[in-house]
């Protein structure tokens, strides 16, 4: 005899009546008189009342939550773990819509319930799952609510579409806007600090930090945030309603079971509407500074135009903190422009210093100059010419060991054989979970781990098909690999663009010495930085001897 067996038995003795639970819930919050939230608990009270075989335990009543996912009711799952405790024996809830619309939770909590002696009887559909054909009635049944329910979230969705096509606002009030009714109203005591982000980024040249620095240090609060932060001025200047505009789903929900929002990357049409509402800033200055913003955009597109003007960007390192080292541009005494690169905890946060909570802020390593950095490079691929047969043979030979590999193809029969097995183990899992040999959530994860195996097999498989095409190809791709490195150790052009595409990194350790790294080549070109004394630069470098405050003495190691 079980726990539950014994329990239910000593409480016979005690008292022959049933303890019955009730479960109700309500999924919108309107007050009408059949389906209200206090006249479904008044309802289930007076039913428990009237039956003398039966005592009510307690009501467990989750508002204004919807039916199609468990996780989220707290009083349902309270429900559950206090059945499988044994505190009482019975459910009754109205209907299956009521308890869940979800097919899968319906049919493994009740299956769960039956397994600790606790029944579920749903009145509006008659059935009591301690009955023999009740999970089959049961299975129907959910799949029929199941299905109402995707009905009513397709009919819900294509009546906001229409409404955000008529131009009703979805959403809440912001910075600048009082969002009433599905209109928009101007809000001046926002729209002044909206107006003023715009003014500073498109107007004053002030980037994202020093704006929200600003901000901060006058003592203007943010809206729903804590504090302002450069993320919280880029969701300002790239918010289509200050000019005036509104784009709506901008966010969609895939699943109706989960209502999980995802952002909407093309997956459903946005709703666009041009001049919807009364703007905040001019079309002229929004499109002004969101130009600027695509400028310095880190998208592949943006970073390909970023790359063209800073072929350093993200290269230079600090050999103190680690962190990149960034542009800027400093005037010269005679009024010209220069740009140079300094670390990027210096430059935001100044020298070496500790804040009130004791963390250490701040960096001392020294910038350095654009030109500087080029002259660096121009002296590392000279020197490459030094050794050109050397390096080439050392190269050679390394990628000559990798391209020889064994054409075994048995190897991959094995591998597809191992994940056909896998896939033969997912399928099961499926009849596992819905025979009740494994739980719900058993069943996820099994399956997640399955998926990442194949998912790991079919990647070698992969792998090794590349390296056997790689094979049947070697003498062409010899021959190709062969000339690349030869162009890249013996060709010196003084320019940016050929730079960054061979710059591993630079790694700038001290005001006396800076470290290079060349991609592909396992060599430190480290070079100690001393004051210049006038002499003849190699003219290809294109820099006059007056412009290169520094000489560099080339120490190179292996690193």
């Amino acid at each position: 005899m079980n726990r539950y067996e014994r329990m239910n038995q000593e409480r016979k003795i005690v008292d022959v009546r049933k303890r019955v639970a009730a479960y109700c819930r309500v999924s919108t919050d309107h007050e009408d008189q059949a389906n209200s939230f206090e006249s479904q608990q008044r309802y289930f009270r007076q039913y428990i009342e009237r039956n003398p075989d039966w005592e009510l335990y307690e009501i467990f009543a989750d508002e204004g939550i919807s039916g199609t996912n468990t996780k989220k009711r707290s009083e349902f799952k309270r429900m559950i773990a206090c059945a499988k405790e044994g505190d009482f024996d019975l459910i009754i809830t109205k209907e299956i819509s009521r308890f869940a619309r979800n097919t899968l939770d319906s049919i493994y909590y009740t299956r769960d319930l039956k397994k600790h002696g606790v029944g579920v009887i749903f009145m509006n559909d008659n059935i009591n799952t301690l009955d023999g054909d009740a999970e089959l009635r049961l299975a129907i049944m959910s799949s029929i609510a199941q299905e109402e329910s995707r009905k009513t979230s397709e009919r819900v969705k294509w009546g906001q579409k229409r409404r955000m096509e008529q131009g009703i606002v979805f959403g809440r009030s912001m910075l600048g806007y009082d969002v009433k009714d599905g209109k928009m109203t101007v809000n001046e005591d926002g729209a002044k600090i909206v107006r003023l982000i715009f003014h500073k980024f498109a107007n004053e040249n002030k980037g994202t930090h020093v704006i929200a620095r600003e901000l901060r240090e006058a003592g203007i609060t943010p809206m729903r945030v804590k504090e302002w932060s450069n993320t919280v001025i880029l969701r300002v200047i790239r918010n289509e309603k200050y000019c005036g505009d509104l784009v709506q789903k901008k966010t969609f929900t895939p699943d109706f079971l989960s209502h999980e929002k995802k952002y909407n990357r093309g997956e459903e049409e946005f709703v666009i509407i041009k001049d919807h509402h009364e703007p905040i800033v001019s079309r002229e200055l929004f499109e002004k500074a969101n130009r600027i913003l695509d400028e310095k955009s880190l998208t592949q597109e943006g970073k390909a135009k970023h790359s063209n003007r800073y072929p350093f960007s993200g290269k230079i390192k600090c050999g103190c903190c680690g962190s990149s080292y960034v542009a800027r541009y400093k005037n010269r005494k005679n009024g010209t422009r220069y740009k140079a690169w300094r670390c990027y905890k210096s430059a935001t946060q100044g020298s070496p210093h500790t804040d009130k909570a004791g963390n250490p802020l701040g960096c001392s390593n020294p910038s350095i100059r654009n030109e500087d950095a080029v002259h660096i490079m121009y002296l590392v691929t000279r020197s490459l010419q030094l050794e050109e047969k050397k390096i080439t043979a050392n190269l050679l030979s390394v990628i000559q060991s990798v391209l020889s590999v064994n054409t075994d193809y048995s190897h991959i029969e094995k591998l597809k054989e191992q994940i056909q097995t896998v896939e033969d183990k997912r399928t099961q899992l499926i009849d596992l979970c819905i025979s009740g040999a494994i739980t719900k959530q058993e069943f996820i994860t099994k399956r997640e781990a399955c998926d990442k195996e194949i998912s790991e097999l079919q990647d070698t498989i992969n792998g090794i098909d590349q390296q056997h095409l790689l094979a049947d190809q070697q003498e062409s791709v010899m021959k190709e690999i062969t000339a690349a490195i030869h162009e890249i150790v013996s060709g010196v052009e003084y320019e940016d663009a050929f730079y960054s595409q061979i710059l591993d990194k630079m790694v700038v350790q001290s005001k006396d010495t800076i470290d290079v790294y060349l991609n592909l080549l396992p060599i430190k070109w480290s070079y100690a930085v001393a004051k210049a004394s006038k002499g003849v630069l190699d003219p290809k470098s294109g820099i006059s001897e007056t412009e290169i405050p520094i000489s560099v003495n080339i120490a190179r190691s292996s690193g």
